[in-house]
Parts: C-alpha cells; sequence; structure tokens
C-alpha cells in the first residue's frame, strides 16, 4: 500500500553511504519533503514499490546491485515505472552519462553532491511528475485508456492504469515492453491511413475486442535519444455481452431485441444483422419494430442513439 502522503511530496534516497544520506536527508527534510532512504539496491526496490515516492535520487554505484540495475528493474516494473530516477555519480565519463540514461535515468548529478543543486533538479522533477500523474489520473477518469509507444524498440513509455490492465488482460504482459501484436498493428495502421479506410481490431475473442486509435506520431526524443519516433494509442474495449446485458436491463428488451438493437448501434443493416444471428432480414425488422415500440422512437439513428447513451459509449465510437 501506498505510503499516507499527508499532502507531502516524498523522496527516496538510495546511497550506500551514511555521510551522503544524512546531507541529502536533512536538505530536503529542512525543503518541506517527505524523506526515505534505502542502503542498497533491493530496499531501495521494495521501498519503491511500497511508498511510490515522487522522484528518487539513487546513487550510481554500490555494492551488489548498482544503482543501473536498480533503474531498469523499477522502469520494467508498472508501479515504479513512471517514477523520475536523479542518479547521483562521481561518474562523469560519457559512457557512464549515457548509461544512466539508457537504464532509465531522467537527470543525473555529480558528487560531491551540493544539496542547493540537488533541491533545484528535485523541484523540476517533481513538478513534471506532478502534472504526468494528474495527466493520467485525468485520462483515465474520462475512460481514456492511453499508452505511448517507443517505435526503436517498441517499448512502452507512458500508460495509463486502465491501458496497462486491458494490456495484461489481452496479452498478458509485465513492464514495459510492448506485445508484438501491438507493433504490428501500428504497421497495419498506417498503412490504414494511407488508404483511407479504418484502422484493424487490435485484439478479439468470441465476446469482446480491444480497439485502438492511432494518434499524429510525434518525434518527441528524450535526452540521449533524440528523434524517437512516437506513437500515442488510446485503446478501447468492446464487451459484445455486457452491452446487450445492459440494454436489456435499460429497456426491458429481450435477449433477441437487445441483440438487434446492439447491432443496429453498430451501423448494421439488417441483412448483417441477420447473417450475424443467423435469421432473415424480415425476421430483424419484426424485432426492430418490437424496439422502436418499447424505445418511443420512430427511426434507426433515435434507436442507436439511445442505445450508445446506455452503453456509456460516445458517438465518435
Amino acid at each position: 500500500m501506498a505510503l499516507d502522503r499527508l499532502n507531502q511530496d516524498i523522496v527516496l534516497i538510495v546511497d550506500d553511504i551514511p555521510e551522503n544520506l544524512s546531507l541529502l536527508h536533512d536538505a530536503l527534510d529542512e525543503a518541506g519533503y517527505t524523506v526515505l532512504v534505502a542502503t542498497n539496491g533491493e530496499s531501495a526496490l521494495q521501498r519503491a514499490r511500497q511508498a511510490r515516492p515522487d522522484v528518487i535520487l539513487l546513487d550510481a554505484v554500490m555494492p551488489g546491485m548498482d544503482g543501473f540495475e536498480v533503474a531498469r528493474r523499477m522502469k520494467a516494473d508498472p508501479l515504479t515505472q513512471p517514477i523520475p530516477i536523479v542518479f547521483m555519480t562521481g561518474l562523469t565519463e560519457t559512457e557512464h552519462v549515457v548509461a544512466a540514461f539508457a537504464a532509465g535515468g531522467a537527470d543525473y548529478v555529480t558528487k560531491p553532491i551540493k544539496p542547493a543543486e540537488v533541491l533545484v533538479r528535485i523541484a523540476a522533477h517533481m513538478a513534471n511528475a506532478r502534472q504526468m500523474k494528474q495527466a493520467r489520473s485525468a485520462l483515465d477518469a474520462y475512460g481514456q485508456a492511453t499508452v505511448v509507444v517507443r517505435q526503436t524498440d517498441d517499448r512502452l513509455l507512458w500508460q495509463t492504469p486502465l491501458a496497462r490492465r486491458l494490456l495484461r488482460d489481452y496479452f498478458q504482459i509485465e513492464g514495459d515492453q510492448a506485445p508484438a501484436r501491438l507493433a504490428e498493428w501500428i504497421a497495419e495502421a498506417e498503412q490504414a491511413a494511407s488508404e483511407k479506410r479504418d484502422a484493424p481490431v487490435l485484439a478479439t475473442d468470441a465476446q469482446r475486442r480491444l480497439i485502438a486509435t492511432l494518434h499524429d506520431p510525434g518525434r518527441l526524443g528524450h535526452e540521449g535519444e533524440p528523434n524517437a519516433k512516437e506513437w500515442l494509442l488510446v485503446l478501447r474495449e468492446e464487451n459484445h455481452a455486457a452491452a446487450i446485458e445492459a440494454l436489456i436491463a435499460g429497456f426491458r428488451l429481450t435477449g433477441r431485441e437487445a441483440e438487434v438493437l446492439y447491432w443496429v448501434s453498430k451501423g448494421k443493416t439488417n441483412k448483417d444483422i441477420g447473417d450475424i444471428l443467423g435469421t432473415s432480414p424480415r425476421t430483424v425488422n419484426k424485432h426492430l419494430e418490437h424496439v422502436f415500440e418499447k424505445l418511443g422512437v420512430e427511426t434507426r439513428t433515435a434507436a442507436a442513439n439511445l442505445a450508445m447513451a446506455k452503453m456509456g459509449m460516445g458517438r465518435g465510437e
């Protein structure tokens, strides 16, 4: 369970040198932060999962599991992946700086540590982390399952909790590696866009399917990875059974009437619906007459609009 924040920002310091811990703890505590400490990699991973700090100050060189490995494991864990990591290192050669960013670091400060510099860096990353967290929460609150995928290595750079649940449910994945089907779908969706046709379905089974919308790509770029193309996808689940149950309960329809109304809301013709349900278009039309009567409408469009509202779907879906 995450630590009760009491409206304070939380910083986790990971360092095996007591003097460094003491110096940073006092400076951050005085600045008003809630400060947690860990002296090795294993305890750092455990505390990060339990407390979900806003920022992590991580020593690069420690006995046993070094900071680079700690960072890689944190970025592979959905619970800690969004937390910005600021490396503390005396290794200023280019290869070590690159290694820090490659492991998932957002920034670094050099030793000997200067508390004033650390406070400035922490404040900047704290503000960014807060904005990202608010964005994720806002998107999930409006049912927007959003994920950002980096093209170069098919990594999930950013995902809302709802998107993470859907990807785990359909593809049984953990961590930040995109499922192979997602990478394939992006290529298919690009081709569909160039041919002015609908994007393919991302995943499907007997009762449901996962729909994705591909938004304009951006060369957003991260430090150490300039001009890396990143795709933003919005995921949406269509669950036929759940939607039909909602129509039955909401409008007092029979099961077959609800099925007909459901497919009408999807823009299907009577012939299409007959093919799907294994019946004739005339029988579909008879069911539809009963649906119109129960809903108090006279047209397919009006019936479809009521159905979509009952199922919680927007017009654009």
